[in-house]
């Protein structure tokens, strides 16, 4: 190779670098932007309040009560006051079945649980929860500092559910997390709990996930749509209709940042061995083999390592769509795991 052809690689690897950097740097900046002038406002009050303007509140709660429509099973609507504010909670099954409370993705909200929903209330009285932090009907009135305050919110919404103290509670990603913070605080309160691939939680996030989370701050379409491709890349590949849907979820999802004033999530944390040990209420752990945010085989690793009574399964063929992708499976070992009989140490 010649000189000139070296300083010309050179300078091309410069460049791409460069390129990359300043990417970060402009999508940092738009962050802290955003947490400068948006932040603040986030909590005043106002009749549109959490949205950013009257029309922006008509938009998004008109596409949010259009996918509403959907939901497969008849259901009930409550709006339940907290200290945090208010809480939308879509509540399916029989009165007299045990309580089963799902809890959303990051930003999510109860619409989510759609594709499980017919299994599970078959069998429970489910409470599918809008986040009070989320994109949906909820309206925060306090800001979410840490998660002794997310686990004081939900305490006060089961209380006020007057859901006893035989919960059974399950979150995925974001919502997987909290119901890990959950079971560390209020263990009375629970029968059992299903992780499905929480955030953190085991592990930190991967580099990669990382990468995507900040590229996808730039307000376009474009970083939003690739992150939600790659996160949920099984289903995207799965066939034309999967991808249409995925399609479909990323125009719902930058209507609702365009709609909704900023909110900062309280940072999801890695349990150290000592809560993973501490998590005493029986425990699910489901995680698709192709999940992005952590190696789901180390993952499995770790809880068999440090905490074995967790039952632990990795479901095949998905990633982090694994309760869309394998909705049957993840039902069948939700409930064949909820339905068992199990002995407190």
């Amino acid at each position: 190779m010649s000189y000139k052809s070296k300083i010309k690689g050179i300078l091309k690897f410069c460049l791409a670098g460069f390129g990359i950097a300043m990417v970060i740097i402009v999508a940092f900046g738009i962050w802290v932007y955003t947490l400068r002038f948006s932040g603040p406002d986030a909590m005043e009050m106002s009749d549109y309040h959490p949205f950013r303007s009257p029309e922006a509140k008509i938009e998004y709660l008109r596409l949010y009560d259009e996918r509403a429509t959907l939901w497969p099973v008849a259901s009930e609507t409550r709006i339940v006051e907290t200290s945090y504010g208010q809480t939308f909670v879509r509540i399916s099954g029989r009165p007299d079945a045990p309580p089963l409370v799902l809890l959303p993705g990051g930003g999510g909200n109860s619409l989510l649980w759609a594709p499980n929903i017919a299994g599970l209330s078959e069998h429970y009285r489910t409470y599918a929860v809008d986040d009070i932090y989320g994109y949906g009907r909820s309206v925060p009135t306090r800001t979410m500092e840490n998660s002794d305050d997310i686990v004081n919110w939900l305490d006060e919404l089961f209380t006020a559910l007057q859901l006893g103290d035989n919960i059974n509670l399950m979150g995925i990603s974001y919502g997987g997390w909290q119901t890990s913070q959950y079971a560390l605080r209020f263990a009375n309160r629970l029968d059992k709990i299903v992780l499905i691939a929480p955030a953190a939680t085991i592990f930190p996030l991967s580099g990669e996930w990382v990468k995507h989370a900040i590229l996808m701050m730039i307000p376009h379409r474009y970083f939003l749509k690739n992150t939600v491709f790659w996160i949920f890349e099984d289903l995207v590949q799965q066939d034309e209709t999967s991808r249409i849907f995925v399609e479909d979820w990323v125009e719902e999802i930058f209507v609702a940042l365009r709609c909704f004033k900023f909110k900062m999530l309280v940072p999801p944390t890695v349990l150290t061995d000592q809560e993973l040990e501490g998590i005493k209420v029986p425990t699910l752990f489901l995680v698709g083999e192709n999940e992005k945010i952590y190696s789901a085989q180390s993952a499995v690793q770790r809880f068999n390592d440090v905490a074995p009574r967790i039952k632990t399964e990795i479901i095949q063929d998905c990633g982090h769509d694994i309760w869309i992708l394998q909705k049957e499976t993840v039902n069948r070992n939700v409930l064949a795991f909820l339905n068992q009989t199990m002995t407190q140490e």
